[in-house]
């Protein structure tokens, strides 16, 4: 039996209201907000949660100068269409893109995250 349910994942971040509102554009859930803190949900209670840090420094990959804090892999039926919209809603292409069936961008506060080809 479990100890636990619903594991949620929480992000450092400089403005939680901010990612919060990429990662719910990127998902398509549910975004809610508080003063330091802010959840997106999906329809099955999954949760990407995001906690203000006060000198926010952002990791710089693929150097682990500043390692990873996490990073977000999610899977897409095309790559290029995933690609555009990602970019619209404030992400970066890294240019380090070191495979040929996923593709590296940085969202708005600089941790990396991939799209996966399905």
């Amino acid at each position: 039996m479990a100890i636990a349910r619903l594991p949620s994942v929480v992000i450092d971040c400089p403005d939680p209201s901010a990612l919060a509102r990429f990662y719910g554009a990127l998902l398509d859930w549910k975004v809610e907000v508080s003063s330091d803190w802010a959840d997106v949900r999906g329809e099955y209670g999954q949760c990407i949660s995001f906690q203000q840090v006060e000198d926010y420094a952002p990791p710089e990959w693929p150097s682990q100068q500043a390692p990873q804090q996490m990073h977000v892999d999610v899977v897409v039926d095309d790559l290029d269409a995933a690609e555009s919209a990602v970019l619209a809603l404030g992400a970066t292409k890294h240019e380090h893109q070191p495979g040929a069936n996923f593709r590296v961008f940085l969202d708005p506060a600089g941790h990396p995250f991939c799209l996966c080809a399905d």
